[in-house]
């Protein structure tokens, strides 16, 4: 098993990062959201929405992987 203090900074770079990629997603399916109702193509703001919805359920899926490693470390204590 790994020591706690990787599997603290496993946890803090699994966090930080999902969180911000749940941030970014949201602000790029935002933009679509704009894009569209300011008449841009149908193939334009649906790919970019796509996109934003990727991202966020990337960062959601990373923030989750640290939720794991935030369980193994109270575990340890």
């Amino acid at each position: 098993m790994k020591t706690s203090k990787e599997l603290r900074i496993k946890w803090l770079v699994y966090a930080v990062s999902g969180i911000l990629l749940m941030g970014f997603g949201l602000s790029v399916l935002g933009e679509s959201s704009i894009s569209k109702f300011q008449g841009e193509s149908f193939s334009y703001w649906f790919l970019m929405g796509t996109g934003g919805l990727a991202l966020f359920f990337s960062g959601f899926s990373i923030f989750g992987q640290a939720i794991v490693y935030k369980g193994f470390l109270d575990k340890m204590k």
